[in-house]
């Protein structure tokens, strides 16, 4: 899905793009359900786009398919798509792949519901080990739009560059986190990987403090996981990686055959999801983690600071 990819890095890369241009791309390639919504935060604006592409049987398990960023654009501080618009580029070439295969009569057992967010001049922020990019609304506004109810699991795409614990170059997995929990890594998705990468899997490790939700004053790897915060689906990060610790802000820190990589992984994912023969997570097992430990629902809000 290549062709996708550089198609959505086209699009993206402009200084006028937002979330109405893209839905009229997407619309123009046989896309019928896209919804746009435009949100005004504290430091600017950004449309969050949700994109539904049906699938054969409308009581199959649905896929929630997430593009997580702070914005795909920098400016007038930075010229150019940053290295944090791959979640959205990646998001967005799904879609018209999808699109693209119903046109060729390849249609998924389930829906996919596919979100992102549209912002090309985000503002910056200070992080270790390099700067972040910042967002113009807060974590709590992106899963109230990006997270849909019907998504009974998501994947969650993000740039992961900005550290030093995640060292290879193309994407990575998380563990399955589920409402509080970090379970173990999904078997069946370790296979997937393997199979689109044709390497060995590798998978972020993500902390206790991730899976908190933003705004507690903890130190987080970044955004991948928020949507588990908002969300008792299982939700698994989908980490766009490098060797060296990137910023976000950076531009021309993008690379095509990365994203296509990740956004084909998400794809054979949502196949296999749909039909049934992908899972997340042992059900069983998360039973008797929750019979034998209690609820961690707790750590999906701010804890005691929470009003």
């Amino acid at each position: 899905m290549l062709k996708q990819v550089i198609e959505a890095y086209e699009l993206l890369d402009s200084a006028r793009v937002d979330g109405y241009t893209v839905a009229d791309f997407l619309k123009g390639r046989g896309v019928k359900e896209v919804e746009v919504t435009t949100i005004e935060g504290e430091k600017g604006s950004t449309d969050f786009v949700k994109i539904v592409i049906p699938g054969k049987d409308s009581k199959a398990p649905k896929l929630g398919i997430i593009g997580r960023l702070g914005g795909i654009g920098a400016r007038p501080e930075r010229i150019g798509l940053v290295s944090d618009a791959d979640g959205a580029i990646t998001a967005i070439a799904v879609a018209l792949k999808l699109a693209d295969m119903q046109s060729n009569g390849d249609i998924l057992p389930g829906d996919v519901i596919i979100s992102t967010h549209i912002c090309p001049d985000a503002p910056t922020k200070p992080h270790e080990p390099v700067p972040f990019m910042d967002s113009p609304v807060d974590i709590a506004t992106m899963n109230k739009y990006e997270v849909d109810k019907r998504m009974d699991a998501i994947l969650s795409i993000d740039t992961t560059k900005g550290n030093r614990i995640i060292n290879i170059r193309g994407f990575a997995i998380t563990p399955t986190i589920k409402e509080g929990w970090i379970l173990r890594v999904s078997e069946d998705l370790l296979d997937i990987m393997e199979y689109v990468t044709g390497r060995m899997p590798a998978v972020v490790p993500i902390t206790m403090q991730d899976i908190t939700p933003y705004g507690n004053g903890i130190y987080h790897i970044n955004s991948i996981v928020q949507p588990a915060t908002a969300t008792d689906a299982p939700v698994v990060g989908v980490a766009i990686t490098a060797e060296v610790p990137v910023p976000g802000c950076a531009t021309g820190a993008s690379h095509e055959i990365d994203i296509e990589l990740a956004g084909r992984f998400c794809i054979e994912v949502a196949k296999g999801f749909g039909a049934g023969k992908v899972k997340f997570y042992d059900e069983d097992e998360f039973r008797r983690l929750v019979e034998l430990y209690g609820s961690m629902k707790h750590l999906q809000t701010l804890g005691r600071l929470e009003k």
